[in-house]
């Protein structure tokens, strides 16, 4: 069976969109580890597109576990900035409501991340007590690594990458091969960057994403 798995997609609906036509009859099954939400101009959309897509399964995020709450639950100034422009023009909280917990594959446990943790590519794994391979995301950070007898596979984010912005990051997993490749491409962040200032984000928001590092 081979894998597409992926996340942190934040209303970036370029980004997927692209996604899915690279990888087009390139996997079997694919996996949203999740955040499709908040951030960018298109969460409903990302969760729509999301909806289309045959055989695909689709885990909880932090961001959705907010949008489900209907509040903001972490105490970063820029988050709370982006959740309360973008929550009030929200509508599919019944499909998100769906979304499960985890899932797995033979060789690993997929979920949002581990303990509520942002586990980045110089995390110290001994405090994460790893009893089983992990393809996580969360601190939108792409790595693959191995601690004692389990590995730990961070998909990076597809929609916000915090070392290059306009990179999509996300991973093939192929279990037949026993491979796990780290995949990126680039794409357009002028196109998300120019629809939140047509949106009117506020300031903080938009000077968020002009202030990260990218490719160009």
């Amino acid at each position: 069976m081979k894998y597409l798995i992926f996340g942190d997609v934040h209303g970036n609906l370029p980004a997927l969109e692209k996604l899915f036509k690279l990888e087009k009859g390139n996997y079997d099954k694919a996996i949203c580890h999740g955040d499709v939400v908040n951030y960018g101009p298109w969460s409903n959309e990302c969760v729509d597109l999301l909806e289309s897509i045959p055989n695909l399964v689709k885990l909880l995020g932090n961001h959705e576990e907010n949008y489900l709450g209907g509040n903001y639950t972490g105490s970063n100034e820029v988050a709370n900035a982006f959740f309360k422009f973008c929550y009030p023009g929200f509508s599919r909280v019944d499909e998100i409501s769906n979304y499960q917990k985890s899932t797995r594959t033979e060789d690993f446990n997929i979920q949002h991340t581990i303990r509520s943790r942002y586990i980045f590519p110089d995390s110290d794994l001994e405090e994460l007590h790893l009893d089983k391979n992990y393809i996580i995301g969360h601190s939108h950070y792409q790595f693959d690594r191995s601690f004692r007898d389990h590995r730990l596979v961070n998909t990076g984010s597809l929609g916000q990458n915090r070392r290059l912005l306009n990179v999509a990051e996300y991973v093939l997993l192929d279990e037949e091969k026993g491979l796990v490749e780290l995949k990126s491409f680039e794409y357009d962040i002028e196109k998300v960057i120019s629809r939140m200032v047509q949106d009117e984000y506020p300031e903080i928001c938009i000077n968020y994403y002009r202030n990260k590092p990218t490719t160009i």
